[in-house]
């Protein structure tokens, strides 16, 4: 049966009628409506959703935002949403969808990524961290992490580590579901440019992880990896903003409030900018729908490119603009926040912040290569690492 607008009002009325936002706890609220199956309406049935078309989620967020309903926080458990979740979805067993999924949506519990080494960030599948198999029990994990955003908030981690040095790197992976409140995890934090402590690096000491944590099969974890990391660039890049939303709308106000900072050229640039983040928002929109039918692809990648450049060129733009007011900080206290507000701070804080966006998520070196390999169809650069034995590479 299909699922129309319709259909969606009107579950939406019967979960408003059943829980009133005025007078309803948070949690019971966020817990009802993924019972409904409107948390993702393209899910399947059980799993928070409806197997309905994705378009139509647009649709629930507006009637649960116009009667005042509370949303789950989407930038709090973004990763749990943009890249936990699907990769769950598709690689994850019965019993995974129903023990996760749930409280990933409703923010009951927070997910990080360990993916990134000291020695594996951009040549991620070049990681270190092992994973031993104790028997026919449990893994037991030895490495380290480094980058990891909100690890110091995280209940659950995606984690990949080497299960078998003698393949090579790509092929000796496996994919897991890490417990971060387990004996032999230490999250430390790592002070940023902007004062604050956002990433951190982790440190995994003998972590046993259940053979019922693992996210597909021994080996096939890059495969899996790949599912992540594509859903994260578009997580990324290709958030929905409304119309002079995000980076350049502050631009545009800051240019709108302070009339006397006004010059030519600043304008020119302003609205070459301008048209730039438009045609980027867009390209989001009919990247999104395009993905609606399927899993995400190497589009992706380009789409977190124009992401990193645009914050970038925005940001410097934004602090000229204010000239020796752009200089200003406001706090260089450390702090370890629970999510990046690029929009809700001041001027020095996005231009500083913003040097990140093209290291995060893939450097945008190696998303270039991604984009020329498999969007453009280039030659693929010559490697003479693919098929040796990881434990031979060089390190």
């Amino acid at each position: 049966m299909t699922v129309t607008a319709a259909d969606l009002r009107d579950r939406v009325r019967g979960l408003l009628a059943a829980h009133p936002p005025a007078t309803t706890d948070r949690a019971d609220f966020l817990g009802a409506r993924f019972d409904a199956g409107l948390a993702w309406v393209h899910y399947p049935q059980g799993l928070g959703g409806l197997g309905a078309d994705p378009a139509l989620q647009a649709v629930v967020d507006a009637e649960l935002a116009a009667a005042g309903a509370p949303d789950n926080d989407p930038r709090r458990i973004g990763i749990g949403l943009g890249m936990a979740a699907p990769t769950i979805l598709a690689y994850g067993t019965e019993e995974q969808k129903q023990r996760f999924l749930r409280p990933l949506w409703t923010g009951e519990e927070v997910w990080c990524q360990l993916f990134s080494e000291p020695g594996a960030g951009s040549d991620l599948a070049a990681l270190g961290t092992r994973a031993v198999r104790d028997g026919e029990g449990d893994w037991v994990v030895d490495g380290q992490k480094v980058w990891t955003s909100s690890a110091h908030l995280a209940r659950w981690a995606i984690l990949i580590a080497r299960t078998d040095p003698d393949a090579p790197k790509h092929r000796g992976i496996t994919y897991f579901l890490c417990d971060m409140t387990d004996p032999g995890v230490e999250v430390r934090p790592l002070r940023q440019i902007t004062g604050e402590a956002e990433f951190n690096e982790v440190f995994l000491t003998g972590v046993r992880i259940p053979d019922s944590h693992r996210l597909g099969e021994v080996g096939d974890g890059w495969a899996v990896a790949r599912t992540t990391l594509m859903n994260e660039r578009v997580a990324i890049g290709g958030a929905r903003i409304p119309r002079e939303g995000g980076m350049i709308g502050r631009a545009a106000r800051t240019w709108r409030d302070r009339p006397e900072l006004r010059t030519h050229d600043l304008h020119r640039r302003l609205l070459d900018l301008w048209v730039d983040a438009e045609v980027a928002r867009l390209t989001g929109e009919r990247l999104r729908q395009q993905l609606a039918t399927g899993r995400p692809g190497p589009e992706g990648s380009a789409m977190k490119l124009a992401f990193a450049r645009l914050n970038q060129q925005i940001s410097g733009l934004e602090v000229e603009i204010l000239a020796q007011d752009g200089l200003l900080y406001d706090d260089w206290t450390m702090r370890r926040p629970e999510l990046v507000d690029f929009t809700g701070r001041e001027a020095g804080y996005r231009y500083l912040r913003s040097k990140g966006n093209s290291i995060e998520g893939g450097t945008s070196e190696v998303l270039l290569n991604i984009v020329a390999e498999r969007v453009l169809g280039l030659p693929a650069e010559p490697r003479d690492d693919k098929d040796v034995p990881w434990k031979d590479l060089a390190r």
